[in-house]
């Protein structure tokens, strides 16, 4: 064997091994038990006495039309119209949304509009005095952003802001639940009830999430599939009965305020808030149920798009499951169960070594001179036996999920042939990109400004002329 050869025999043979790895970490997922809110619950709560529920929407120089196609389905919502407050959260200095909001707030007369002012602004105040004695919020106590208040301009300052100023407001009126959404989030119309009944049976809820424009771009395809591979499918075993540390996923969820105050709200030095405050909580004991009927959402429609999005997410998990873990006191054994929600996906990074060293292998094996070791041939068609039977739950999955926005069975043959399995290497290939770019995001500790996912309104007819 040349040195060339056995180089490439020893890659291949790393290559199954982690990809090996990465499956039994999904087998021990899939053997996670799912504490779903039970709906039927319901009937036993009388409405007077849901809990309050006060929506967040930070929102950054966004589309009107995208924002009404919001308000469109929370006007619809079914809830007792005293028992819920939905706030706006603009920036300050983001005059083109505040001027989108005032002109909405005509229309919808619920929304209420909150701005944001700068860090130096006395509506501070309240965050700071929390903060000053309050351990949990352990980034303002110790490290390189200890007391600093020049906090970065993201979605995260806004809900600090807000959901602080809001606390103080609504004291002496008893605990009450924090939802937040993106831009062009469309909740169900049950979304709040989920939350009054989930609440007594958990301490975080989390709706999943699907794409309604799934069909707009070959890029669409495939950047909604990640939803229903993770959202629709795997996210759901983060619950196991309290015993595995839970992500949030950064819309359609539901805190206690009375938790989300005690143990620190959000921590603004990470990308994206979702990982790190749903740990948080599962270390102090929280339990996180979820509500299956999804909120309908947008993805990008175009490669760069979701790659700017995704790298923003590569950072934050890097972040998260860094300094926060030791801060916030996770055992050995806790750190790596915290981990493993991040590892599955991390192993794409091995794709662009495995897809072609695999095809080469493959190639030399049908040629029937592979170099390859008999039992490193059996250990790659295991992992693709297991890809295999993973794949078909995935399709089932998406089969089922996606006729929430695409009732067409055409279309849904349509939208399974966009992700086959050729086209999904292909994708899983592409996704060395963010990784990388978000391994360096971290690195160079940035991301903190908001870059945001540009919205285009794209469920506009779907949403506001449903049939």
């Amino acid at each position: 064997m040349t040195v060339l050869s056995w180089i490439l025999v020893m890659l291949f043979i790393g290559v199954q091994i982690t990809y090996l790895l990465a499956m039994l970490i999904d087998v021990y997922f899939y053997t996670r038990p799912v504490d779903r809110v039970d709906m039927s619950r319901l009937a036993d709560i009388p409405p007077d006495e849901y809990p309050h529920i006060v929506l967040f929407y930070p929102v950054l120089h966004e589309l009107e039309e995208t924002m009404r196609t919001t308000f469109c389905a929370l006007a619809r919502m079914d809830y007792p119209s005293d028992k819920y407050d939905v706030i706006a959260i603009p920036n300050h200095d983001d005059p083109d949304t505040i001027a989108s909001l005032r002109r909405l707030q005509q229309e919808f007369a619920f929304m209420k509009i909150l701005e944001v002012p700068a860090t130096t602004d006395p509506g501070w105040q309240v965050v700071w005095d929390t903060w000053d004695t309050d351990r949990h919020a352990y980034w303002y106590h110790s490290g390189a952003t200890a007391g600093i208040r020049n906090l970065p301009p993201k979605k995260t300052r806004q809900l600090i802001y807000a959901f602080y100023n809001v606390w103080q407001q609504r004291r002496g009126s008893g605990d009450f639940l924090v939802n937040y959404i993106d831009a062009d989030s469309a909740p169900p119309r049950d979304h709040f009830k989920a939350g009054a009944v989930g609440i007594r049976q958990f301490d975080v809820l989390q709706a999943t999430n699907i794409a309604g424009n799934l069909m707009h771009s070959l890029p669409a395809s495939w950047f909604a599939f990640d939803h229903i591979v993770w959202d629709a499918n795997k996210y759901g075993r983060l619950t196991a009965g309290g015993r595995h540390p839970f992500w949030v996923l950064g819309k359609g969820l539901f805190f206690k305020a009375s938790d989300l105050h005690t143990y620190g709200g959000f921590n603004p030095w990470i990308t994206i808030e979702d990982p790190e405050v749903g740990m948080r909580l599962w270390k102090n004991g929280k339990t996180l149920g979820l509500i299956e009927a999804p909120l309908v959402e947008e993805v990008p429609e175009t490669l760069a798009g979701g790659i700017t999005q995704r790298k923003r997410w590569i950072a934050g998990f890097f972040q998260s499951l860094d300094t926060p873990l030791r801060e916030m006191g996770f055992t050995r054994l806790e750190r790596i169960k915290a981990w493993m929600n991040f590892l599955p996906c991390l192993s794409l990074t091995f794709n662009a070594i495995g897809i072609p060293i695999s095809i080469w292998a493959l190639v030399l094996w049908w040629q029937g001179s592979s170099p390859v070791p008999l039992w490193a041939v059996w250990l790659a068609g295991v992992n693709a036996l297991a890809l295999t039977v993973m794949l078909l739950r995935f399709y089932w999955v998406a089969w089922v999920k996606t006729r929430i926005v695409i009732p067409s069975v055409l279309l849904r043959l349509a939208y399974l042939f966009r992700v086959n399995p050729l086209f999904l290497l292909v994708f899983w290939f592409i996704w060395t990109i963010p990784l990388w770019l978000g391994w360096r995001m971290y690195l160079k500790n940035t991301g903190l400004v908001w870059e945001r996912t540009k919205k285009i309104n794209a469920n506009n007819d779907m949403i506001r002329h449903p049939g």
